[in-house]
């Protein structure tokens, strides 16, 4: 069995999450009464979010590739970074990190592929709804992406930063969200909405809306790690 790294504390919340369903997940597929090899390098959720917001992509980039070697060193065999965000420098990190990383775009893009989805919503910080790590990866799938509103994608920013890395969950949070993937089906016609914050399924996970699927992102990177696992 691979030993798997994770860089978390991106937010921390969300890395619980992540600890908890890749123990559900890997023993329900292993069913002997083990346990999965994990090591979780949680790293400073201020620094990361400081150097996204001041376009320091190079200096974020030197800093997750060396915590991704400090993963490496501690016997890590594959790892991921437990966060959307940070992947704005995904490819950079790939290309100079010491062991095999899986990216949560990727994965996410082939889970909509396989439900057969061509055009989706995607809710996220403002850096992951505004950048274009999201789109390149889909757009060569022949998907495409549709995001909110500017005042749409502040008021999600602001919650997401405020409210959801912090761990509080408000019903009317999650009521003006479901309103924003309600508008997009009825004015974008979207076939589905992508969770794109690991943060949003601890508020959406259960969110149903007429037929529209909800991607949840961190449940999809969960999935391809523990494959990759075992």
């Amino acid at each position: 069995m691979k030993t798997l790294g994770i860089i978390g504390g991106l937010g921390p919340e969300s890395t619980v999450d992540y600890y908890r369903l890749i123990i559900a997940a890997y023993r329900e597929q292993k069913q002997d009464g083990s346990y999965p090899a994990i090591i979780i390098n949680s790293i400073d959720l201020n620094k990361a979010r400081d150097l996204v917001t001041a376009n320091a992509l190079a200096d974020l980039t030197e800093y997750l590739v060396a915590e991704v070697q400090r993963l490496a060193s501690a016997g890590a065999n594959f790892g991921l970074i437990a966060a959307n965000t940070p992947h704005i420098v995904f490819d950079d990190i790939r290309r100079q990190s010491p062991i095999p990383l899986i990216s949560i775009v990727e994965a996410t893009c082939e889970a909509a592929k396989a439900l057969g989805l061509k055009k989706l919503g995607l809710l996220g910080t403002r850096f992951t709804m505004q950048g274009r790590f999201f789109p390149d990866v889909f757009v060569r799938e022949g998907m495409s992406l549709v995001v909110p509103t500017q005042d749409e994608q502040a008021y999600i920013h602001d919650k997401y930063m405020s409210e959801l890395v912090n761990g509080i969950f408000l019903a009317e949070t999650r009521e003006r969200l479901l309103k924003i993937v309600e508008r997009l089906e009825e004015r974008e016609d979207i076939e589905g909405v992508i969770l794109g914050g690991t943060e949003l399924p601890l508020l959406l996970r259960d969110a149903t809306l007429h037929d529209v699927p909800f991607l949840d992102t961190t449940q999809i990177h969960v999935r391809s790690a523990v494959a990759q696992m075992l």
